[in-house]
């Protein structure tokens, strides 16, 4: 099945404000952030990649508008950067309204063989990631009273067993139950908190740390024989940003046509 046609943006987001994590590449941080500019939103994007983000910042300024894209370095193992990420969207827009925790960070090994450096930092990136973002979060909107939108990227990784996956699949179960806390704490000040769940979405980066003979195996189990494309998953985080999905929160969404 070939991928579906794209759908162009409907005003969803206009006047909001978002913070995308890891959105300077190809993949779905980048889609998520073109979305949100397709929606009518501003956004502020960090990645730990700094070229790549300046160059994406002034492409997507280039199209939507400079006042529309603003851009800070971050990587979400330190909590100096997260902390200067979101004051920059504070001070840059009087306040934010969405926010994307993106940033994860994959890698294959068994267990038998799995160092503790490879088990901490795919912990630190994906899961510790995703608490420092998601802390600083909620104390930016529950300061503001004004409500909010948190959505968080999992896996169905979390979810299913995949060999050499232990320590992805360990961050990733965690990030989904991360989100559910999150949300029972945040009703109180109106924050909503949810999470996509994907499957198999291509990207440059997935094809470097990922064999053909894997890819070729996934790609085979969806129920499409294919993969999504980065922008099918960023129309999920835009419904779940979005009033569509008001009575939402504490939800795990699966963004897969795999079910077996």
């Amino acid at each position: 099945m070939s991928a579906p046609q794209y759908i162009p943006g409907h005003q969803l987001l206009t006047g909001r404000t978002a913070v995308i994590t890891a959105a300077a590449g190809a993949g779905i941080g980048g889609a998520t952030a073109r979305k949100f500019l397709e929606e009518g939103a501003r956004i502020v994007i960090g990645d730990a990649h700094a070229r790549r983000l300046k160059e994406t910042e002034q492409a997507l300024a280039e199209e939507f508008g400079a006042a529309n894209v603003t851009s800070l370095p971050c990587d979400v193992t330190d909590e100096t950067q997260v902390q200067a990420l979101f004051t920059h969207a504070e001070q840059a827009h009087g306040g934010l309204d969405i926010v994307v925790n993106n940033a994860g960070l994959g890698g294959t090994a068994e267990l038998t063989e799995m160092t503790d450096a490879q088990w901490s930092k795919v912990l630190d990136v994906t899961l510790t990631g995703t608490f420092r973002c998601t802390r600083a979060a909620l104390r930016s909107l529950r300061s503001a009273g004004r409500g909010g939108v948190l959505v968080n990227n999992a896996s169905v990784v979390g979810w299913r067993a995949q060999a050499g996956q232990a320590h992805y699949a360990a961050a990733k179960a965690g990030v989904m139950a991360l989100t559910r806390c999150a949300a029972v704490e945040a009703a109180a000040y109106g924050v909503r908190v949810n999470a996509v769940a994907p499957s198999l979405a291509m990207h440059p980066h997935l094809v470097k740390v990922t064999s053909a003979e894997l890819l070729d195996e996934l790609t085979r189990k969806e129920a499409f024989g294919r993969y999504a494309e980065p922008w099918e998953i960023a129309n999920v985080i835009v419904f779940l940003a979005s009033g569509y999905s008001s009575y939402m929160t504490g939800e795990v969404v699966s963004v897969s046509s795999r079910h077996a």
